[in-house]
């Protein structure tokens, strides 16, 4: 199996080398690059992440390929909610901010239906993915 630290290097170094476009099986799809500061090293880390664009409100979804617990990064961005984001070769400071209710199933509804595998992975796994909206800090 690859080590996933190694492919979403390469996934990085490719996105910044091309200003947001993959190749391979990521052509065209809908990628941020998230940097996190970590919760405990106060190192800054990067990670790949599938996004909805919902009416203006960039959202991704703590996933994690369906396991049953959160990605480290968002540990780190409940800690830390100021986050950095590239997207379509831009790099805007942002704050991460964790949806509930509604509007949580609401985005996590959009982004099921907008990114491949994500329904898989929401069927995957028995605790509620958290949902967060990204806002760009002036």
């Amino acid at each position: 199996m690859p080590d996933m630290k190694e492919m979403n290097q390469a996934v990085i170094t490719e996105f910044r080398a091309n200003k947001g476009a993959l190749s391979g099986p990521m052509e065209g799809a809908p990628i941020l690059l998230l940097t996190t500061n970590g919760r405990r090293s106060g190192t800054r880390h990067t990670t790949p992440v599938g996004f909805i664009d919902a009416d203006g409100r960039l959202a991704i979804a703590a996933a994690n390929g369906g396991a049953d617990h959160d990605p480290d990064w968002f540990h780190n961005l409940m800690q830390d909610s100021d986050v950095t984001i590239e997207v379509s070769g831009a790099t805007i400071p942002s704050l991460a901010i964790v949806t509930e209710g509604e509007e949580r199933a609401l985005l996590l509804e959009q982004l099921t239906a907008s990114l491949p595998g994500m329904s898989d992975h929401v069927r995957g796994t028995h605790r509620q993915i958290p949902v967060i909206v990204l806002t760009e800090v002036e």
